[in-house]
């Protein structure tokens, strides 16, 4: 499978709970892959079929699927601020009191790896955002995520500092200026 077969014909979409089936299995293949990376990340029962329910009633879950309409990948995507962002040990490029959007829990089918999703994921978000007149992207990663780390840092997202989640576990915290 070609990388240039699929990135032209990918689209993003609100999950429904008919994806939640294909999102759960991408993520458990996520889990696993992690695993076999010596990651930590996700590997405590997080994310849960709960969370992401509560994120398509929210409308915050998408999903990228391609011409087929097969479920690539799904991500987290939200304009509401994201409560463990308020403290960081370092500095936002905009402070947090500022409309930013967030992406969390992007996950990719082990089948769509090296399709270029994730960027194409950036650029959609990214976009939204400049449409919607917010100026700015915060993502957050595992600090053993080196994959992630690298994506995020290769889209041009600046290293703001690190932030503690409820489950009292930290995460790298990175910001991009969209507009």
């Amino acid at each position: 499978m070609s990388t240039k077969q699929h990135n032209h014909k990918m689209k993003i979409q609100n999950a429904t709970t008919a994806h939640l089936p294909a999102i759960m299995n991408i993520v458990k293949e996520a889990q696993a892959y992690l695993a076999s990376l010596q990651i930590d990340q996700w590997q405590d029962g997080y994310p849960t079929q709960e969370l992401f329910e509560r994120d398509v009633d929210n409308k915050e879950c998408f999903v990228i699927t391609n011409d087929q309409n097969e479920v690539m990948g799904t991500v987290m995507f939200s304009i509401r601020p994201e409560p463990t962002y308020t403290q960081i040990d370092g500095h936002w490029i905009i402070p947090v009191n500022e409309p930013y959007g967030v992406i969390h829990r992007l996950a990719v089918s082990n089948r769509f790896r090296s399709t270029g999703m994730a960027r194409f994921v950036f650029d959609y978000f990214e976009n939204m955002l400049k449409e919607q007149g917010i100026s700015n992207l915060k993502i957050d990663t595992h600090p053993d995520n080196q994959g992630m780390q690298k994506l995020i840092k290769n889209r041009g997202y600046a290293y703001c500092g690190v932030i503690t989640l409820e489950s009292k576990a930290i995460r790298l915290a990175f910001e991009k200026a969209v507009d």
